[in-house]
């Protein structure tokens, strides 16, 4: 009788032996991995999804079960008096507070490039500058920028100033089409935009253009905002560092040297650079918030379903989210407003109702608890000491001395890297069959770890994630409104020391990079990343706001309030 194979122990030689006949055998495709590295990798998301798992699986449960999870929270979230504000971000209420909000914050030391969103988009409605001199502003720091920080794939000069024109004569007309209206905002290339190409930071796609809109870009358009044009990023939306073979690595705002996250890189850096005033990424892993935390601004990583994905390239079907970046959480709540809400025509979209972000950080966060995600460190002494101080500051305002854990983290991190890696996988496969060199190498080695992964892990982990949400809902968000942890473990790594086709501590450094991000992308939550401090080498530091699911009126508040105090 045979002995079964121990995971994770001598099951690697076999592994390993097998793995480049199967990548040719079951998938057409020649490996271009070390066999070894993609058999570790294997079985070692095999051996974690099947502890993580356990006890967990019910006779009869459907991956049906976890948006179910979700929509349970509409009528609880709808009772909050923060996430449940009244919508309408037109009302007179949510202008008043924009418009307040705007003169407590004048333009920006740096220049009025660096201003907030509320405070120009006043300065529009008030008719004290036109959204074609913004928009042309705006376009020459664009360009300034460019060559030192790359943040762009291409900048639409001549289709921004003409959408801009049109926001001038609407508005010389008495229409206002709310706090966006003639806005210079820019998007991660992977939306479609009708008759202009969609790279996704690749080689891969045809160079053909787009059919019609993503369903963000349409909501945004019918706000009145300024598209730019699409923003760098990691090569096919994969990757935590900002640097792309393809297109030229985008730069880290504060310091070229150092890497400027990923994967919606192009989106943090040219809101942090002045290039824009607002931004849309997508988030898999941590790729809104990691960016967001490393060039110091404000980053929201959606509840899976509050935003369309109709029309935006996929990393993981079940994992993406789409959310906003700006430099301040006024800013993020008055983008999420226009781009959140129920399209039937994207099957994965929650039909819950969207709350007025603005009026739920006009009426503040009082009463919240706010709480510190225990037992995740080890951190660089620099994110521990910005934590701290972040921690102090907020139990002076709320609720804020108590701790809270959840040992299942490490499993939710497994489990969504076993989905991301078999998405993209399934995703891939047919370009990888047909033009692997358009691959860089380590897009298709990680891509191709997740041709080997068993269907049964995949599935397993599918179906764990209801009771995981639910685990998570009674046991440390039972005990806080609002719990805090860094958004990365680590300082800001050079270029050198995390380049993903060199020779670079790239393995440490990408698993350090999305430590502490990923779990929650299983989980489905919101999660608002939070500009906290600097290292010793001026680099940003930033903390994780996570909420309960559709709790992302609480989490702007909460940051809004803190960054007044």
């Amino acid at each position: 009788m045979n002995r079964p194979v121990e995971a994770g122990g001598d099951g690697l030689p076999e592994m390993q032996a097998a793995v480049a006949a199967m990548t040719t055998r079951l998938h057409g495709l020649v490996s271009r991995t070390d066999p070894g590295q993609v058999a570790a990798e294997v079985l070692r998301l095999n051996d974690a999804v099947r502890e993580g798992v356990r006890d967990r699986l019910t006779p009869g449960l459907h991956p049906q079960d976890y948006p179910g999870v979700m929509m349970r929270m509409r009528d609880a979230m709808a009772a909050d008096p923060v996430a449940g504000a009244a919508p309408g971000s037109g009302s007179a209420s949510t202008a008043e507070f924009v418009s307040a909000s705007a003169s407590a914050s004048p333009a920006h030391a740096r220049g009025q490039s660096h201003a907030s969103l509320a405070h120009v988009s006043s300065l529009i409605r008030r008719g004290e500058i036109s959204a074609e001199a913004l928009t042309r502003q705006a376009l020459a720091r664009a360009a300034e920028v460019q060559p030192v920080l790359n943040p762009f794939i291409a900048i639409w000069a001549e289709r921004a100033l003409e959408q801009a024109r049109e926001r001038d004569r609407e508005l010389a007309q008495g229409r206002w089409r709310g706090p966006l209206h003639g806005i210079p905002l820019a998007h991660k290339d992977c939306y479609t935009r009708a008759g202009l190409p969609m790279t996704v930071g690749s080689k891969v796609l045809p160079d053909t253009p787009g059919e019609a809109d993503a369903a963000v870009l349409q909501r945004l358009d019918a706000a009145g905002a300024v598209d730019l044009g699409p923003l760098n990023l990691n090569e096919m939306v994969s990757g935590p560092t900002g640097q792309n073979p393809h297109w030229g690595d985008c730069c880290n705002a504060h310091d070229p040297a150092r890497i400027a996250g990923g994967s919606s890189s192009g989106s943090a850096v040219a809101v942090a650079a002045g290039a824009v005033y607002g931004s849309l990424g997508s988030d898999t892993g941590g790729s809104i918030r990691t960016p967001a935390s490393m060039n110091g601004v404000y980053g929201l990583k959606t509840t899976y379903g509050l935003v369309s994905r109709r029309g935006c390239f996929p990393r993981a079907w079940s994992l993406d989210c789409i959310g906003p970046l700006a430099r301040s959480a006024l800013d993020c709540g008055l983008i999420l407003q226009a781009v959140a809400g129920h399209d039937a025509a994207d099957p994965t979209s929650l039909d819950a109702p969207v709350p007025d972000y603005a009026a739920a950080i006009a009426a503040g966060a009082s009463g919240t608890r706010v709480a510190l995600l225990d037992g995740l460190e080890p951190y660089d002494d620099a994110i521990a000491d910005a934590l701290a101080a972040f921690m102090k500051g907020a139990a002076s305002m709320f609720d804020a001395g108590g701790r809270a854990r959840f040992d299942d983290l490490p499993a939710c991190y497994a489990m969504g890297d076993v989905i991301a890696k078999v998405e993209g996988a399934t995703i891939h496969a047919e370009w990888m069959r047909r033009t692997p060199e358009r691959y860089s190498q380590a897009v298709y080695s990680r891509t191709e770890a997740g041709l080997h992964i068993p269907a049964v892990r995949y599935a397993e982990a599918l179906l764990a994630r209801a009771k995981l949400v639910q685990a998570w809902l009674s046991g440390p968000m039972a005990q806080a409104d609002v719990l805090v942890c860094p958004t990365i473990p680590i300082q800001v790594p050079t270029r050198a020391e995390a380049d993903m086709e060199g020779k670079g501590r790239v393995f440490g450094v990408v698993a350090a990079i999305t430590r502490l991000t990923r779990a929650f992308n299983y989980l489905g939550l919101p999660v608002l990343s939070v500009p906290i401090g600097t290292d010793g080498n001026g680099m940003p530091i930033g903390a994780q706001l996570i909420g309960r699911p559709l709790s992302e009126a609480r989490l702007l508040a909460v940051a809004h309030a803190l960054s007044q105090a």
